[in-house]
């Protein structure tokens, strides 16, 4: 009897040394986890940035505070990165594809919680998403975001200023400044680039992505990391982060960016663990 109590108490001093061991080994991997969510995130809350904002950062001239005027495609592609970025935050996803599996561009865009985002474009758009009846397609969202339809009814669907509107959420952010330039016939507000650090680590993140942390596989790739090189592409505002490099680096990056660009949205979605609304997106730029 002695013998048994012996043993029995071992198994439970066995076990709590275990637990306690488990507890302290996963106590020190939320640590380190926190610790790169961090790192990843940057010095301060105030410094994190919507795809939004990454993509129209990379497309300002850092002195004069303004995107190209030959830039058709940056007005279509913020939009795109609006429904990317209530996908990644868990707003809004695809509907059901079905037993014959419809294609990405013909599936309607539902919105899974209209829990307010804290950022007042995403919420504009997300309210414009959960009041429409019946539901319309990723390429409809885009067109109606950004005010290219020709039904007069829907013209309300149109998100003005999109562009100054995130300049001023960077200068708020501490990345932008404002000032006024003369442009012979009209005046316009401008938005220089103030903290070259926070610039400086979005074209690091884009530049070592395709070079230094290269994996080889979409779905191996940070999800928000793939979503920004491919929209950033779409918005033609990609060239800018790799204009720096090296005419090596430059060839290599470019080459592994067209290995992502010759993917089929299609095949891409179907595969496990993806954002599907990401590939609509993608697939809608390039269809």
């Amino acid at each position: 009897m002695a013998s048994l109590k012996q043993r029995t108490s071992g198994l439970v001093q066995r076990k709590n040394d275990r637990e306690s061991g488990g507890e302290e080994d996963e106590a020190r991997r939320c640590g380190e986890e926190d610790e790169q969510e961090q790192d990843d995130k940057g010095d301060s809350k105030e410094t994190r940035l919507t795809l939004m904002e990454e993509v129209l950062l990379l497309g300002l001239k850092d002195q004069e505070g303004y995107t190209s005027f030959w830039n058709d495609c940056i007005s279509s592609g913020l939009r795109g990165c609006m429904l990317v970025e209530l996908a990644l935050r868990g707003r809004l996803t695809l509907e059901a594809c079905g037993v014959r599996r419809r294609s990405l561009l013909s599936r309607k865009v539902i919105c899974k919680s209209d829990a307010p985002t804290g950022d007042v474009l995403l919420d504009e758009a997300l309210k414009h998403i959960k009041d429409t009846q019946p539901p319309e397609t990723v390429q409809s969202w885009i067109e109606l975001l950004s005010g290219e339809t020709w039904n007069p009814l829907k013209l309300h669907y149109q998100l003005r200023n999109v562009r100054e509107r995130l300049a001023k959420n960077l200068v708020e952010k501490g990345v932008l400044t404002t000032e006024k330039q003369n442009f012979l016939l009209f005046d316009m507000t401008t938005h220089p680039l103030t903290n070259n650090t926070i610039k400086q680590r979005l074209v690091k993140k884009v530049q070592e992505s395709v070079l230094e942390k290269w994996v080889n596989d979409p779905h191996r790739m940070d999800k928000r990391v793939l979503s920004l090189i491919l929209l950033a592409h779409s918005s033609d505002v990609l060239e800018n982060a790799f204009a720096p490099l090296q005419d090596e680096q430059y060839d290599l990056g470019m080459k592994r960016v067209h290995t992502l660009l010759e993917l089929e949205p299609e095949k891409e979605s179907a595969k496990p663990n993806v954002n599907e609304l990401m590939w609509a997106v993608v697939a809608a730029f390039t269809k």
